[in-house]
């Protein structure tokens, strides 16, 4: 039964089309590994989110406008088989990003702060298959990151200039796919990073440094069962360790004794979907996602907490060829940001953010 038809593909869904959550954008998943035979595959994403909050009178009121920019992500991906145990990955993708740019002229205390990072990411991945349908994989992954930011209030300009750095991913699952089940776990290493950054604080400009940021470890646990021979239930669950994430340039650090982005809680994300192929050619699927809110304050950078998501895609599939297409709409969890001036007491509340994504993905066998 080929339930693989029924939703591969669909990843994007809850991947490079709509994660708003903290930086994370593409999931880093390694499911091409499973595709049959030699594969390639292309895909995009775009999110767009509204984010908007009002500030407390302490700090003169004011609403935000709109803070959160839309972001893209590019993925391409390419598997071959090498015997009837061995495959071989090659993959590009983005995984973090941000674009935070609030407007000028609000009111707003935090009004003309703009915010930007991006990064990419290359993996070389490996899985070997035993008779028993378990198999291991992992590889190596190479991937730059960089940032910007100009905050008016707090009268900082700082730019972390491209580095790269080195990871690694381990993962293992079993499969049987006489009845469309499989069930993978996958490890992805933190990367570090140490980013020439130049900064001016108070409009004076500071001696250059270095910043260096460890983007998260994180855990990935994907898992299928066919139903019947049509349909499919599926999920992931997608753990991150961004409390021991932050970016903290040198000289804001020193005149600021915080970090000028950080979190204090990991991550847990939850996906949940039905996939079902009506004919030949078409299949489709429905999915769900969740991710608590941490409580306590946000970032001016990141205004958000938690997040609920509800996604449909289309599969339309004619001969080698297979072509994916989504929508996934998120309801983003309402924050309360920190007064900047007088710590531990509120400067704004957030409410009623919300994103749209969009994704595509192209898939061929050879």
């Amino acid at each position: 039964m080929k339930k693989q038809l029924v939703v591969t593909g669909v990843g994007l869904l809850s991947a490079s089309m709509a994660t708003a959550a903290h930086l994370d954008l593409s999931g880093q998943s390694s499911a091409v590994l499973f595709e049959k035979g030699t594969y390639a595959e292309l895909s995009f994403g775009t999110v767009s989110p509204s984010v908007s909050g009002v500030g407390t009178a302490a700090l003169g009121g004011g609403n935000s406008g709109n803070m959160a920019g839309s972001l893209g992500a590019l993925g391409f991906a390419f598997k071959k088989d090498f015997g009837a145990h061995w495959s071989a990955a090659l993959i590009f993708d983005q995984p973090f990003a941000a674009n935070v740019s609030y407007p000028n002229g609000t009111g707003y205390f935090a009004a003309g702060t703009i915010a930007k990072a991006e990064s990419n990411a290359l993996t070389a991945l490996v899985k070997y298959r035993f008779d028993s349908n378990v198999s291991l994989f992992g590889g190596l992954r190479y991937q730059t990151f960089a940032a910007n930011v100009v905050i008016p209030y707090l009268k900082y300009i700082g730019t972390a200039n491209t580095a790269g750095g080195f990871g690694y991913v381990a993962g293992a699952a079993y499969e049987k796919p006489e009845i469309g089940l499989r069930v993978a776990l996958t490890y992805n290493s933190k990367i570090n990073g140490n980013m020439p950054s130049n900064d001016s604080v108070g409009g004076a400009a500071k001696p250059p440094t270095t910043t260096s940021i460890d983007t998260p470890q994180s855990v990935n646990l994907d898992a299928q069962m066919g139903l019947n021979k049509s349909t499919l239930l599926f999920g992931t669950v997608r753990w991150v360790n961004w409390s021991a994430f932050s970016i903290a340039p040198p000289n804001f650090l020193a005149t600021y004794k915080q970090p000028l982005i950080a979190y204090k809680k990991d991550t847990v994300t939850y996906t949940l979907g039905v996939g079902h192929k009506f004919t030949d050619n078409w299949s489709g699927a429905v999915t769900v996602g969740y991710e608590a809110p941490d409580g306590g304050f946000s970032s001016s950078l990141g205004p958000s907490d938690g997040l609920k998501s509800v996604g449909l895609a289309a599969i339309y599939t004619q001969g080698n060829m297979k072509v994916t297409g989504g929508v996934q709409y998120t309801w983003l969890g309402n924050a309360t940001v920190e007064n900047p001036i007088a710590l531990g007491t509120t400067g704004a509340n957030f409410s009623g953010s919300h994103a749209v994504g969009v994704g595509v993905k192209v898939g061929y066998t050879f």
